[in-house]
């Protein structure tokens, strides 16, 4: 197990179980076998394109049962698909394209036009496929014979994008021993996982994004151990609790924002989603108020908090539904953890001087383990600044106390993570920098009851200028994905700075958070 790689899923499952179903995406079902087949008709039509082994495959699309077939098929031909976030600006989508060196590009209908605008800037794009329909029929028209795959497990098989502190998105390379390896490990020796809640007759609902690595894995585990994938375009709270109640979901993973959505939805339509056995949820801690609100609105659910990065492939850490069950009986201070270790999974906090702390000591978190990524995509300074000694160096701050249970404390990098999305300040400020009438900006996270933080400008004005909040947020319109947008502005006469001039986004931070039990929302 521990050698799996993605071009042999659905493989083994379609000679024993090839009627089974593996993917429901609306009113469509395809079965293991249909999937496998069509993983093999994907692989040998871009092989057709002239492929050569680890290239990347573009795939701008909103979530869908394709994605599945194009990523298992992409990983028999031995490539790595790149998924784009569906919320980027034009000019981002520029980049990651181009930033992969992709030569084919699967698009959605929703980003036709997009892309028909900016063909001419796609600097090694050479086929377009549309998603849906066309895709259907390219498809349908390559063999389905199968054919002796080249991919081994230290070879890319993802590339995520994750945003860069100097605004340019960074490919983050993923091999399938960066994502199988933890899980199998966990599974072959009942370790910490959140794997290990998966089984073979579990009904799963996939509504975060697949181009979010918690949204793609989570599918992809669930076809290794056989479960059907429910798959949703979008989240819309009252279709959710309809699905899980027409499905018969058994488990899902969610944002905190999408948990509150949920429980909404159910009081709204009577709906009480008993099928729902797990609930994981993570990518931004829930506050303790909700997950309090959450257990009691579904009771018969256990729910599981997870940590990790794009750069871990997966989860270093699992609040179990043992943990959850404890706050609910009283564990307050367990609340603010994000959980234990998963299993092959090695942590330590250090300070300044890059030496380990003691039980409780505050500093930065890193991570050892199989699961870190094989490295950024060319950026190989990025990458060695980013994993020293095999250590990944997560840039979030907190403290491991004496059981090994870990607490964010706060983010030393200044990400901001709102509604499940990354944004980190750097990019936000050089858009809002180029408006004539600011003359210095801070961009930080403050507290959101919905969307865990929301993104805030506290902005200085040239001398003489006149410009009101409304006005810089439309600035910000169209230049970066909706997500990153200021939601408020606070203008003020200087921002507080070191001796070095850097911004001390602490200081400007502290008035917001001060009221709230974590350091991060």
């Amino acid at each position: 197990m521990a050698e799996l790689t993605l071009a042999d899923i659905a493989r083994a499952t379609a000679n024993t179980r090839p009627d089974q179903t593996a993917l429901v995406f609306g009113d469509k079902s395809t079965t293991v076998h249909e999937l496998d087949a069509r993983a093999n008709q994907v692989a040998n039509g871009l092989m057709a394109f002239g492929v050569t082994d680890q290239e990347r495959v573009a795939i701008l699309d909103h979530s869908s049962d394709q994605f599945y077939e194009i990523w298992l098929g992409a990983a028999r031909a031995n490539l790595a698909i790149a998924p784009l976030n569906s919320r980027l600006s034009t000019t981002e989508v520029i980049q990651v394209v181009n930033d992969s060196h992709s030569r084919v590009l699967f698009v959605g209908l929703a980003f036709v036009e997009m892309i028909e605008q900016v063909r001419s800037q796609l600097k090694y794009v050479d086929h377009i496929i549309v998603m849906g329909d066309e895709f259907s029929t390219w498809r349908d028209q390559q063999s389905a014979m199968a054919f002796e795959s080249t991919m081994t497990p230290a070879d890319d098989c993802l590339q995520m994008y994750t945003s860069g502190t100097t605004g340019l998105p960074k490919g983050v390379r993923l091999t399938s021993e960066n994502v199988f390896k933890g899980p199998m490990t966990a599974l072959e020796n009942r370790g910490i996982s959140p794997c290990t809640e998966i089984g073979s007759k579990d009904v799963i609902l996939l509504c975060l994004p697949h181009a979010h690595v918690a949204g793609s894995i989570l599918g992809i585990y669930g076809l290794v151990m056989g479960a059907k994938l429910i798959i949703c375009r979008d989240f819309v709270p009252a279709d959710i609790v309809s699905t899980i109640e027409r499905e018969q979901v058994t488990l899902t993973l969610m944002v905190p924002v999408m948990v509150r959505g949920l429980i909404a939805a159910m009081e709204k339509t009577g709906i009480a989603c008993k099928s729902l056995k797990t609930i994981l949820y993570g990518a931004a801690p829930m506050a303790t108020s909700l997950l309090k609100d959450a257990m009691k609105a579904l009771p018969h659910s256990g729910f599981g908090q997870i940590y990790g990065l794009t750069e871990t492939s997966g989860p270093v850490t699992f609040l179990t539904p043992d943990d959850h069950r404890s706050i609910a009986a009283g564990n307050n201070d367990l609340a603010l953890s994000c959980g234990s270790a998963t299993a092959g999974v090695e942590l330590q906090v250090i300070n300044h001087y890059g030496q380990p702390v003691p039980p409780g000591g505050i500093g930065e978190i890193i991570c050892r383990s199989p699961q870190i990524m094989k490295g950024y995509w060319n950026r190989t300074e990025d990458t060695l600044s980013a994993i020293q000694d095999g250590w990944f160096y997560t840039g979030d701050v907190g403290y491991i106390d004496d059981k090994g249970y870990v607490y964010i404390y706060d983010r030393k990098r200044d990400m901001i993570i709102t509604g499940g999305e990354n944004v980190y300040p750097a990019e936000v400020e050089n858009v809002l920098y180029e408006h004539p009438a600011i003359a210095d900006v801070a961009i930080i996270g403050v507290p959101d009851a919905q969307w865990g933080e929301a993104v805030k400008a506290v902005a200085v004005l040239k001398p003489g200028a006149v410009l009101s909040a409304e006005d810089l947020i439309a600035y910000a319109k169209g230049k970066i994905a909706g997500f990153k947008i200021p939601k408020s502005v606070d203008f003020v006469e200087e921002l507080p700075r070191n001796a070095t001039g850097k911004v001390l986004r602490r200081l400007i931070r502290e008035p917001y958070w001060k009221a709230h039990a974590r350091g991060v929302a």
